[in-house]
């Protein structure tokens, strides 16, 4: 099926889930890496490659809300209780409102450096969102885009444990409606 239906969620929808779910995790892993532990010499060719990643990232994330906004939403079990239907809601709007600015403000770090990385995975240039900025408004940026990727990997935590609450405790179709044939 490729559109979304009041139960389940289309191809498109769910290729698009998965897809961006797998390069985020790759985005804060690799963030995390190349920072911590990557030698010095080596980290503007890891900085390239994160924030090419990172370009394309956003344009999924622009395509799947513009997919999301065009396609009914599936609705949630009829026996969810009610801060259970808000901690979804205000989840959702968390993932999809902290992975549009950890992408942004990772664009303006990517295009303030001396050499601006302006390349997407696939060498599409994307122009530059800030060219130049003072050294402590660069660092707040990057200090922002770290803290933020932080805050997003804990709403991602809580929405992978979520997702397999209803699975496995509450038994429901919230996990099985996002994959390709899970059995019950």
């Amino acid at each position: 099926m490729t559109f979304n239906t009041a139960t389940t969620w289309g191809w498109p929808a769910k290729t698009l889930h998965w897809v961006c779910a797998a390069i985020i995790l790759l985005l804060l892993g690799h963030g995390w890496w190349m920072t911590h532990l990557t030698p010095r010499p080596d980290r503007l060719a890891n900085y390239a490659g994160h924030s090419a990643l990172g370009y394309d990232l956003l344009a999924l994330i622009t395509v799947r809300l513009l997919w999301r906004w065009l396609n009914p939403v599936p609705e949630l079990p009829a026996d969810l209780k009610p801060w259970e239907r808000a901690a979804a809601h205000i989840g959702h709007i968390s993932l999809y409102v902290l992975i549009f600015i950890v992408s942004v403000t990772g664009w303006m770090v990517a295009t303030t450096f001396r050499v601006p990385m302006t390349k997407d995975v696939f060498g599409i240039d994307v122009p530059p969102i800030v060219t130049t900025v003072d050294r402590p408004v660069r660092q707040w940026i990057e200090e922002s885009h770290m803290v933020l990727a932080y805050l997003l990997a804990a709403v991602v935590l809580i929405h992978v444990i979520g997702a397999l609450r209803h699975h496995i405790f509450k038994r429901n179709q919230i996990l099985r409606r996002m994959t390709w044939g899970m059995r019950a």
